[in-house]
């Protein structure tokens, strides 16, 4: 069984070595101590969130502070090519589980997306608030999936910065019903046609509720942006994501590869 996680924040562990000893403090040290309960000669692993992981053993644990004896330390590097899911905003928490469930798959960034048929509309303090929500969950479930990567929460956009992202991305695929070629085939044509070298990135973008409207399709597609149908039925916006997520995986070989 896997070491439990813990995150220290980036650039905390760039001076271990192994034999030093770390102390995690705040809620994090509080979290390991009070919830899971943490004792003397436990295993635990510490990462700062950028690919950094400290594994070892607690050699004292309070709430002020868990310190950690360093067995190593290890740099896990990202993946050859990034997948990146661009979530559009859903009523409820459907938008929030969609990039919980993403990130315990595997997604590296997080964009949120103000499409023209989301309900939820992001507009000023409560952008920020949200913003922070998405980002506090993300942190969470990287926690529960033992990652030594936070994924990036990026800025919101409306449909023509999504455009704009698009532009710059090596691949931008919508998830959309009316497509014709599967996702699957999207992604190993792309692979046929040797990318190039890393680091690449991958655009999976989400509809809301309601479905990307036409005139979104059309301006993303003008940007540079592909279809793809995930599957013969129709899924709920927190649902594509995640299912797009693992057949990326699949097909570009990230889950062959070390944890990240």
């Amino acid at each position: 069984m896997s070491n439990p996680v813990f995150f220290s924040g980036a650039g905390t562990l760039d001076h271990m070595i192994p034999g030093a000893v770390f102390v995690l403090e705040g809620p994090e040290a509080r979290h390991a101590v009070t919830v899971k309960r943490l004792a003397a000669g436990e295993p635990v692993d510490i990462a700062d969130g950028a690919g950094k992981r400290l594994t070892g053993k607690v050699v004292s644990a309070s709430p002020a502070g868990l310190t950690v004896e360093c067995a190593a330390l290890a740099l896990e590097e990202q993946p050859a090519v990034r997948l990146v899911l661009v979530q559009a905003l859903a009523k409820g928490d459907r938008d929030e589980l969609a990039v919980e469930t993403a990130t315990e798959l595997g997604i590296d960034a997080v964009i949120p997306w103000q499409s023209e048929r989301s309900i939820v509309r992001w507009k000023g303090e409560r952008a920020a608030k949200a913003h922070a929500k998405w980002q506090s969950v993300v942190t969470a479930a990287a926690k529960q999936a033992r990652r030594a990567w936070i994924p990036e929460v990026r800025a919101a956009v409306e449909t023509p910065g999504l455009a704009a992202a698009v532009a710059s991305a090596d691949l931008a695929v919508i998830l959309h019903e009316d497509a014709v070629r599967p996702l699957r085939t999207v992604l190993e044509a792309w692979q046929a046609a040797e990318p190039g070298p890393g680091p690449l990135e991958i655009l999976l973008i989400v509809g809301p509720e309601g479905g990307i409207s036409p005139r979104e399709v059309t301006r993303l597609c003008d940007a540079g942006a592909v279809t793809a149908l995930l599957g013969h039925h129709v899924l709920r916006s927190s649902t594509a994501g995640p299912a797009a997520v693992v057949l990326a995986s699949d097909v570009l070989g990230r889950w062959s590869a070390t944890r990240q």
